[in-house]
């Protein structure tokens, strides 16, 4: 039965690494697009600049951009809120397998106190044994 309790340890194990990693890989997501969010900020701005330098040339230009630009940061909002999203259900598994994994913890460990208990009064009650055992010799032997 123990040997059954440690399989199950090294599985909670590996599944609370697993969502460790996917988590992970969420919150790698999460930077990434705010730096994309970032770097189309400066774009924008670096897009104004020009426009404004020279209204003539880039005036007309700046018009189809600025709605692409508009819809691109709108798109990386809605993308950021999913993976934020998908980040709090991946804590929330997380917690939860984490958990799991401390209940097994826990319950080997005691398993494991029982067990040392066990062995320590089967050793004493053969030491007790070997002790009663030693005295009824030595007293036959001084009659």
């Amino acid at each position: 039965m123990d040997k059954d309790l440690h399989a199950v340890i090294r599985l909670h194990k590996f599944i609370v690494d697993e969502k460790r990693r996917e988590l992970g890989g969420l919150l790698g997501e999460v930077r990434e697009l705010e730096q994309k969010a970032e770097n189309l900020e400066v774009e924008i701005v670096n897009e104004q600049q020009v426009a404004q330098a020279s209204p003539e040339e880039a005036g007309f230009i700046y018009g189809p951009y600025a709605a692409a630009a508009i819809s691109r940061r709108h798109e990386f909002q809605e993308t950021t809120a999913e993976v934020e999203e998908k980040i709090a259900i991946a804590q929330e598994e997380m917690r939860s397998e984490y958990k799991d994994l401390k209940v097994f913890e826990i319950a080997q460990e005691t398993r494991d106190e029982t067990d040392e208990l066990e062995s320590a009064r089967e050793d004493q009650a053969v030491l007790d044994e070997l002790g009663q055992e030693s005295y009824r010799r030595r007293k036959k032997s001084k009659k």
